[in-house]
C-alpha cells in the first residue's frame, strides 16, 4: 500500500535500508532478530518486516501482534510454525520448509521453532509500525499471586517457576538454560486438520454460553 502523505520528490525519501543496522534482539551470533519498519524507511508503506536467524531447538517465543497479521516465509533451514486459533480453540503446528509460508492473523498467539540449524525466516507484517505483546512480559510482569488466586495454584511454587525469568525472553530458551532441544523437538510435530462447521465466528459476548 502505497504511504499518501509520503514526498517521493523529498530529498529525505529513503528506498533501502541495511536490516543489519536495527538489530531487534540478538541472543547470539547465530540466533537474532533484525527488522525495518517506517521509521527506517519511510517509504516501505503499510509493511513491518523481521529478519529472523535460528539454529535448531531455539525458538520466538510466543507472542501476538494487537495491530498486524503475519506472513511467515521460510528462507533456508526448516521450521515449525504453531499458533492457536481463537475460533476453535485449538493448537496447530506447521512444519515449514525452504518456499514455504504459514499466515497468522491479527492478534492470534503464535510462535516459531527452528527444527534445523542455520535457519533463515522472515516475516512481514502489514504495518509500519508493530506492535508485540511477548509472552515472557506476560509471565515476569504479572503477580504471582495473580496466577496462583486465578487458576487455583500454589503461590510459592508458581514463584519458583516463574523466578528464573527475569527479562523479555523473544528468542528461548535462554542462553544460561541447559535443558536439551531434543525431546521438545519430537513433540513438534504437524497437527492433523479438523472441519468446524458451526465455527465461522468466535463466540463473544452475550451469546456466547460460556459467558453465561
Amino acid at each position: 500500500m502505497a504511504v499518501s502523505y509520503m514526498d517521493f520528490a523529498s530529498p529525505n525519501a529513503r528506498y533501502t535500508y541495511d536490516l543489519r543496522n536495527n538489530p531487534i534482539y540478538q541472543k547470539d551470533p547465530r540466533n537474532f532478530v533484525n527488522g525495518v519498519g517506517i521509521q527506517q524507511l519511510n517509504t516501505i508503506g503499510n509493511i513491518f518486516l523481521l529478519d529472523v536467524f535460528l539454529d535448531a531447538g531455539n525458538v520466538v517465543e510466543p507472542h501476538s501482534h494487537p495491530n498486524a497479521s503475519e506472513l511467515l516465509y521460510c528462507v533456508s533451514g526448516a521450521a515449525v510454525a504453531s499458533f492457536i486459533n481463537p475460533f476453535t480453540n485449538e493448537l496447530r503446528n506447521f512444519p515449514l520448509k525452504p518456499g514455504q509460508v504459514a499466515s497468522f492473523p491479527q492478534g492470534w498467539l503464535h510462535y516459531a521453532t527452528a527444527t534445523e540449524d542455520r535457519t533463515h525466516l522472515l516475516a512481514t507484517h502489514d504495518t509500519p509500525l508493530l506492535q508485540t505483546v511477548w509472552f515472557s512480559d506476560l509471565l515476569r510482569l504479572l503477580p504471582p499471586q495473580v496466577f496462583a488466586h486465578t487458576y487455583c495454584l500454589n503461590e510459592q511454587q508458581v514463584k519458583e517457576t516463574l523466578s528464573p525469568i527475569k527479562e523479555r525472553v523473544v528468542i528461548g530458551p535462554p542462553k544460561n538454560c541447559h535443558q536439551q532441544p531434543q525431546a521438545y523437538l519430537h513433540h513438534q510435530r504437524p497437527t492433523p486438520p479438523q472441519h468446524h462447521p458451526h465455527h465461522s465466528y468466535p463466540r463473544y459476548g452475550p451469546h456466547d454460553p460460556t459467558m453465561r
